[in-house]
């Protein structure tokens, strides 16, 4: 009764999510009381408080990391643009061809996102979007291809996507094998969309071209190269320390605080204010991060309920071949988030039965990480571009899931065929 209960709640909750603007209330609201009814049933369901409060505990320490990851990422992005930094790339970026464009974007994206991750590429990419197209509608397709490239490009790469990340430290992948195995296939994950979107924009021309220029261009370079450099830093700061993402994050934010204290130290504090990490936290999107927070408790409540591991048992007792079985669980983590499917996964399959570098693990890695732009709440990516850019759900439904899906399937395709000629 009470698992059937928080079933419904969650998804009278996504639902709600989707209709935001047919009911007018905000997304982040829906998601919190989402999340705190999940957890409620759940402190119903079992006898011992203590019990209760342990489970919540070590779940919250796992979303705060991302939260807190999150955040840091927008906030750098925020003092970065605070100082024009961006207006360097975008003045480098001189094509006015909306098709080509696109073309760089998207190539940007998907190898950026390998050196940092989905998440924090997707957040800089949708801040460039919005300093090179002025039109809200260009702006929503380019996002909206940030969020497909994003997750193609952290699927490949033992850095670029927790999921994979987890399969590397958990040692069902190694790193070279990953990268040689997946590459081709997440490439293509954006070139099927992307072929679709130049042949819609081919011949379009950019409008309202205007570019600001930095009125301090050397204070721009030094914020720049020293937020861009930084954020390439977390992940080496998590290789060297093995250190969790955030506290790495947490460290470069610390960084470019001091730097941009440091460069404004002759001017009036109310000059200083402006440029300020303080003044950029109160800027960032907050009821995004509280979006973020509502939506991981409600999915941690089902993960501790068992309800997605029984659905991942489900499909691996009734499915016994395993690009089905990777396709179908990549599929869900459009609706479920990947990294409790990923992990009921790792529990369920041992080591004796599918080896390190066996074709599974580099299978689901693979369609973990990309079957999430489906819809866009399905992905980290896809929820941060979302409350920046006020992406309608639906409007993704309708334009976006399509091309996403024909991305994702057309890389499961090249993975098979790739694997049958190469073994």
């Amino acid at each position: 009764m009470i698992t059937t209960l928080i079933i419904v709640v969650f998804l009278l909750g996504y639902i709600a999510i989707a209709f935001e603007h047919k009911i007018k209330i905000d997304k982040a609201a829906t998601a919190l009381v989402t999340g705190v009814l999940c957890w409620l049933f759940y402190y119903f369901s079992v006898t011992s408080i203590a019990t209760s409060e342990i489970e919540l505990m070590r779940h919250l320490g796992e979303i705060s990391a991302i939260l807190f990851f999150l955040m840091g990422a927008m906030t750098i992005v925020e003092v970065v643009d605070s100082h024009d930094g961006f207006n360097i790339i975008t003045d480098a970026i001189l094509t006015k061809s909306k098709s080509k464009l696109l073309i760089i974007i998207c190539l940007i994206t998907f190898f950026l996102s390998s050196i940092l991750d989905n998440l924090t590429t997707a957040i800089v990419m949708t801040s460039l979007c919005s300093k090179l197209l002025h039109e809200k509608q260009d702006r929503l397709w380019f996002v909206s291809m940030v969020i497909i490239a994003a997750n193609a490009g952290g699927a490949w790469s033992p850095l670029g996507d927790v999921t994979t990340t987890m399969l590397w430290i958990g040692g069902q992948i190694t790193a070279l094998n990953i990268i040689v195995k997946t590459f081709l296939p997440s490439l293509i994950v954006v070139l099927a969309p992307l072929i679709v979107l130049v042949i819609k924009f081919k011949g379009q021309r950019i409008q309202n071209t205007t570019r600001n220029k930095s009125k301090h261009p050397i204070e721009s370079n030094i914020m720049l190269f020293a937020g861009i450099g930084l954020l390439v830093f977390v992940p080496i700061f998590k290789t060297i320390t093995h250190m969790p993402p955030f506290m790495g994050m947490l460290f470069a934010l610390s960084v470019v605080w001091f730097v941009s204290s440091f460069i404004h130290l002759s001017k009036h504090p109310d000059e200083r204010y402006k440029y300020s990490v303080t003044s950029a936290l109160r800027r960032i999107d907050t009821s995004s991060i509280l979006f973020f927070l509502g939506i991981l408790l409600a999915v941690s409540a089902l993960q501790s309920f068992g309800i997605l591991e029984h659905l991942a048992e489900f499909i691996v007792k009734y499915i016994k071949n395993a690009y089905i079985t990777g396709t179908i669980l990549g599929l869900f983590s459009a609706v479920i988030d990947n990294v409790p499917l990923v992990a009921a996964a790792q529990g369920m399959f041992s080591m004796e039965l599918f080896p390190p570098d066996h074709v599974f693990w580099e299978f689901l890695a693979l369609s973990a990480g990309t079957g999430g732009s489906a819809i866009v709440i399905g992905s980290a990516a896809g929820v941060a571009v979302m409350g920046i850019e006020k992406v309608n759900f639906f409007w993704y439904l309708k334009n976006i899931s399509w091309l996403a899906l024909l991305g994702f399937f057309a890389g499961t395709i090249a993975f098979i065929l790739q694997q049958w000629v190469i073994g």
